[in-house]
């Protein structure tokens, strides 16, 4: 039983900050007072700027609501650790104006952090490198934050979403989790109309919009929504013609290729060239080629070979030449 008032509205105030509606009689039980107690310490939480909307009914039932202005949140260490380590990945993630959001952020966080978790926070930071860069597309905050409530509500959502190959349509989901790959992140998500489970890149999600509608946990075909990403990235991926001659012979490079690439074979005044269906990311690839150290030309697909050149033209720049 909590029988400091201070304590116990600051419990109280912890379980009303998970996004869930808490019946009277269970928030009694979890603090070991009676329900009067419980509507007492509601109103206490009302006048310090707390907005708690309670339920009618017999159970009856509160929950934290939107207010004018969001009144101070109650972290404890691990969640005051995560967040700060997620504003320090975010000021070089893919959301549009979240790097200078994220540095204000942090700053006001680490500002009143307790010394050891200061230090938590700084060796976190030390210890890990986000990779990002490639062209992930930039989304917008309200996108992921109206996804991300929906997820943790249990809601149906609806919005507008744009295929590969720019076909339009509607979709009604049950979001499961977001998945973040560091260049892009991604939806898996039970889709009703198609009634089977989904990824959806975020950065192609329209007018997201929550429904308000409850939905019971489906189980995931796999253990996990970034393994089930995985598996699903990996059986999209479309196999293309890949086709590179290169500058040097046959045998002084065949043991630094990919062995799904095939062997090279020689080709005719010298040097060697490389046929073969892959189904290599092409964003990468360029990368891949670059680092064999050796002067080669593309000839498919061309949307590598153009790739390839956009690469030239930023090293070029980079190095202080012209491009």
């Amino acid at each position: 039983m909590t029988t400091d008032t201070p304590a116990r509205l600051l419990t109280l105030l912890s379980l009303l900050q998970t996004p869930r509606e808490w019946p009277g009689g269970e928030l009694a039980e979890r603090l070991g007072v009676s329900r009067r107690t419980v509507r007492r310490d509601v109103d206490r939480l009302r006048e310090l700027g707390y907005p708690v909307r309670a339920s009618r009914g017999a159970e009856g039932g509160y929950r934290l609501v939107a207010g004018t202005a969001m009144p101070p949140l109650l972290l404890d260490d691990e969640e005051a650790v995560a967040i700060a380590v997620g504003l320090r990945a975010g000021a070089g993630h893919a959301v549009e104006g979240v790097d200078e959001a994220s540095v204000r952020t942090l700053a006001k966080l680490e500002q009143v952090l307790p010394g050891r978790l200061r230090h938590r926070v700084a060796a976190l930071g030390a210890a890990t490198t986000a990779l990002t860069g490639g062209d992930g597309a930039r989304i917008a905050p309200e996108t992921l934050t109206v996804i991300a409530s929906a997820v943790a509500g249990r809601e149906r959502l609806r919005f507008a979403y744009r295929a590969a190959d720019g076909a339009e349509s509607r979709r009604l989901t049950e979001p499961y989790r977001l998945v973040s790959t560091g260049r892009r992140w991604y939806l898996v998500a039970y889709d009703l109309h198609r009634e089977d489970w989904r990824t959806f890149r975020v950065d192609r999600v329209a007018e997201p919009f929550a429904t308000g509608a409850r939905y019971a946990p489906r189980e995931l075909p796999s253990g996990s929504a970034a393994e089930y990403l995985r598996q699903s990235m990996h059986a999209r991926q479309e196999a293309y013609e890949l086709e590179v001659s290169f500058a040097v012979g046959a045998e002084e490079l065949r043991d630094r290729l990919p062995p799904w690439w095939g062997a090279p074979e020689p080709v005719e005044g010298g040097g060697c060239r490389i046929r073969a269906r892959v189904s290599d990311a092409p964003e990468w690839l360029p990368m891949r080629l670059a680092m064999l150290e050796v002067g080669f030309t593309v000839h498919r697909p061309a949307e590598l070979a153009e790739r390839v050149r956009e690469l030239g033209a930023r090293l070029l720049r980079g190095g202080g030449g012209e491009g």
